[in-house]
């Protein structure tokens, strides 16, 4: 039997960032340095194949520093962490490496910067999300307001409407962050931005290859976790930029084919915490049932690359 003809748009970039790249290679280093178990608090990076992948080398996952033991060393996930976990880990006396990814770093000292010149916070961000909870962590209660929406906006009640700040969480749509920042500065003139935003270049080009791909295309799939901000951007993103249908899937055995059933063109693309393989396997997965042409959609070329802490340099 013949395989139907199908075009596999691919986007580029797509998958892993600098920020995840350099947490994972941070818990393998910390392996090799110090052996088995290291202790790694929340999910090192949003997915599950990477994060079973390093349970398996010998990484111990958990949610709080207080399930970890004093005599291993524990690793702070890329998303960062509020300034209390480390001051706890050092009141432990514990050996610690924080993964957090730069650019949420650049965030952190951006709050407390504007903290120190007697500046209220507004982040724009997701309730809950661990990087929304890390960056309002660096400065106490009450110095960071949340928003999430330009109808939020109107329900903040900052302590002085002249002095404010805004930041953002990295992993956000640019479009509806745009949509917060203009319903924040039609209410507060004074505010003040970021120097550069604050929405990380990978989620940025991540979501320009989505909005090029998504007129061409019958069908998105983006490969991601669910608990993955910056992948289910993504898909709202292809909807947005007109694709009837655009779906997360973790792996190619997600795939609902019968809601394929005669698309000529589906787009691929990955969220920053997707390792390439799995983008492979759903590419095969669609090889398997169809004739396919590959189109790569390419938006940008991405060469950025963090180094791990000087700690893991160093020979044990």
């Amino acid at each position: 039997m013949t395989k139907p003809p199908l075009s596999l748009h691919l986007a580029a970039p797509r998958g892993f960032c600098a920020g995840v790249d350099r947490a994972i290679k941070i818990v393998e280093m910390a392996l090799q340095k110090w052996g088995a178990p290291v202790y790694v608090r929340h999910e090192i990076v949003h997915n599950r194949f990477v994060v079973d992948g390093l349970r398996e080398k010998g990484a111990v996952f958990v949610e709080e520093l207080d399930e970890c033991p004093e005599d291993r060393p524990v690793i702070f996930s890329a998303h960062g962490v509020p300034k209390s976990v480390p001051a706890a880990a050092q009141a432990r006396e514990m050996v610690y490496v924080d993964a957090t990814c730069p650019l949420v770093s650049k965030v952190h000292i951006e709050a407390a910067r504007h903290h120190e010149n007697g500046l209220q916070m507004v982040m724009i961000g997701h309730a809950g999300h661990p990087e929304t909870v890390g960056t309002m962590g660096q400065l106490p209660e009450g110095e960071v307001l949340l928003v999430e929406t330009p109808e939020d906006v109107a329900g903040l009640t900052p302590r002085d409407p002249e002095r404010l700040a805004f930041i953002t969480q990295t992993t956000l749509s640019v479009d509806d962050t745009a949509e917060v920042v203009a319903a924040l500065k039609a209410r507060f003139p004074a505010i003040v931005g970021p120097h550069k935003e604050d929405i990380c270049y990978a989620t940025t080009n991540r979501q320009e290859a989505v909005k090029a791909m998504a007129p061409l295309c019958d069908a998105i799939l983006v490969v991601g976790a669910p608990n993955s901000s910056n992948s289910k951007r993504l898909v709202e993103v292809g909807a947005r930029a007109g694709c009837s249908y655009a779906q997360l899937v973790q792996r190619a055995a997600d795939i609902d084919w019968r809601a394929l059933e005669g698309v000529r063109s589906v787009g691929i693309t990955a969220g920053a915490s997707a390792p390439e393989v799995l983008i492979a396997e759903v590419i095969d997965a669609f090889k398997a049932r169809y004739d396919v042409t590959e189109v790569p959609v390419v938006t940008a070329e991405e060469n950025v690359e963090f180094k791990v802490p000087r700690v893991l340099r160093e020979p044990a």
